[in-house]
């Protein structure tokens, strides 16, 4: 671990020690964070590191099972968001926790409206809302409601309520996800006047360009734990990408226990140029038959938006895609059925399994259509097929008839493998097939791919960890602030090239092998 010192001046904010678990696991282990005063902090980390519980920590979302928390000089324990913002510290969301049908004005001054004997001051607050988001450099109609608005003017309109309180410490929690370049550099330039007046920052943020333009320091955690603090300038993109991943750069290729001879039949699945919002730029991808490709990339950097792209969960506002040449344009994900796609969602409990559902009912739920007479399910063929898939893939389970929320995750994950290969489909999507499932079950997911590979089925496979990547697939994508900036196989499919494109990588020097 590595931490060096803040300024000589008294910090703003000091967290140390810090714990908090739920269920007995642990989301806070020894964890801290120290911001100075004017100061803009990056904080980041991958999914599960410990960002979100460590604010919400701090903001009193969340109440600590050991540790200490010092603001201004005094130490704290908030007991409620309420309660930090009035001790003077407001968060601003990724998702803006405004109210939609109010006019601007009165989300400025939500809860803190003016009055005298009672009554609302309406022009007092419209006033003092314009000279607010006039500081910001934002020229709007208060009186309209906020919905009326773009989320880069919302995000406005937050900072704003977040400035009219006073705030000596604002945190920003991926503020800038749904702006586009110059919304952005505006954001950047508040920022930097907030910073001139005293305010401190904390900014937390996956894209590593945006960190090295505003913020002075930053902290990064794993695991619960605070793994480096320190000057942004002390340390380069690489460094702070191993960090966040937990290894050092290594010269070797590892690629053990996977062969990649004989992959590559017919071009698959051919997406280019695709665009989707401010979360995919540019970013393109190829399949083909029999091939594992995986799609790498820090968090945030477009990998499950590209999948929902190609899926047809989501529109891309430009792009084109091609299925075995020719060109389609998937408005839903029945199309993409449809066409012969399959997409095991990374939120397996949340988009994948219906808990209450048994084996049975969860395997075939894509297939009822074409197990159905006359809109009745065919309960014989019904049986057949889960028996068969059970056996194939070894679930184990006490019978069809069992509840999927009884099995390991190891089990449900393959209970949706199970069910999207039922479909019998051409190209099937897996974001984090293995994430959450003990050693055992990920073993023999991984090996279940393989096998599907050499079977014919082409594969778009999402994953964190590097080692999976390099030993599974026969070619890697790498994606970075939603671009494609990478496309390795062969030798060149090694640690060295992935990490180096997901830290300095960009469109204009694609590697290729």
């Amino acid at each position: 671990m590595t931490f060096s010192p803040v300024s000589a001046s008294p910090p703003l904010l000091e967290m140390q020690g810090l714990q908090k678990s739920f269920a007995g696991v642990k989301a806070l282990d020894n964890a801290s964070l120290t911001v100075g005063a004017a100061e803009v902090h990056a904080l980041i980390g991958q999914n599960g590191a410990g960002k979100s519980t460590l604010i919400k920590v701090l903001t009193g979302a969340y109440q600590r099972d050991a540790g200490t928390v010092t603001f201004a000089g005094q130490p704290v324990a908030f007991g409620s968001p309420l309660a930090a913002q009035r001790g003077g510290i407001a968060t601003i969301y990724q998702e803006v926790n405004l109210v939609p049908l109010r006019t601007v004005a009165e989300n400025i001054f939500l809860g803190r409206e003016p009055r005298r004997y009672g009554l609302l001051q309406r022009p007092v607050m419209n006033r003092e809302a314009e000279r607010l988001l006039g500081e910001l450099g934002l020229t709007v109609d208060v009186t309209q409601p906020l919905s009326s608005y773009s989320t880069a003017i919302q995000q406005m309109v937050a900072l704003a309520r977040a400035v009219s309180i006073n705030a000596r410490l604002v945190i920003m929690d991926e503020p800038t996800s749904s702006l586009n370049e110059r919304e952005v550099e505006t954001l950047f330039g508040v920022i930097r006047g907030l910073k001139a007046r005293g305010v401190s920052v904390i900014f937390v943020s996956h894209r590593l360009d945006e960190l090295y333009a505003v913020c002075d320091r930053i902290t990064v955690m794993r695991d619960g734990r605070t793994v480096y603090a320190g000057d942004l300038k002390d340390i380069s993109r690489l460094e702070l990408v191993e960090q966040m991943l937990g290894r050092q750069l290594r010269s070797e290729t590892r690629q053990t226990g996977f062969v990649r001879s004989g992959a590559g039949g017919q071009v698959l699945l051919q997406a280019s140029g695709v665009t989707h919002g401010a979360r995919l730029r540019n970013a393109a991808v190829e399949v083909r038959t029999g091939e594992v490709v995986g799609l790498a990339g820090l968090l945030g950097s477009g990998r499950s938006e590209l999948a929902r792209v190609i899926f047809g969960a989501d529109q891309p506002d430009a792009g084109e895609m091609r299925l075995a040449g020719q060109p389609v344009q998937l408005r839903s994900p029945s199309d993409a059925i449809a066409a012969g796609l399959g997409f095991c969602s990374e939120d397996r409990k949340a988009e994948g399994i219906i808990p209450e559902l048994s084996v049975r009912e969860n395997l075939t739920l894509a297939l009822l259509p074409r197990l159905a007479r006359a809109g009745v399910v065919d309960p014989h063929r019904q049986a057949q097929v889960v028996a068969d898939f059970i056996a194939r893939l070894g679930i184990k389970t006490s019978g069809p008839d069992q509840p999927i929320r009884e099995l390991s995750g190891g089990n449900q994950q393959k209970v949706l493998l199970a069910r999207w290969l039922a479909m019998q489909p051409k190209l099937l999507i897996l974001d984090e097939p293995t994430r959450g499932i003990d050693v055992g079950a990920k073993a023999e997911i991984q090996q279940l791919i393989g096998q599907l590979a050499q079977e014919g089925l082409g594969v778009l496979m999402i994953s964190s960890e590097l080692e999976e990547l390099i030993e599974g697939c026969h070619q890697v994508t790498v994606l970075r602030d939603g671009q494609t900036v990478a496309r390795l196989e062969g030798e060149g499919l090694n640690e060295p090239q992935i990490l180096h494109a997901m830290a300095q990588g960009s469109a204009q020097d694609t590697v290729h092998p």
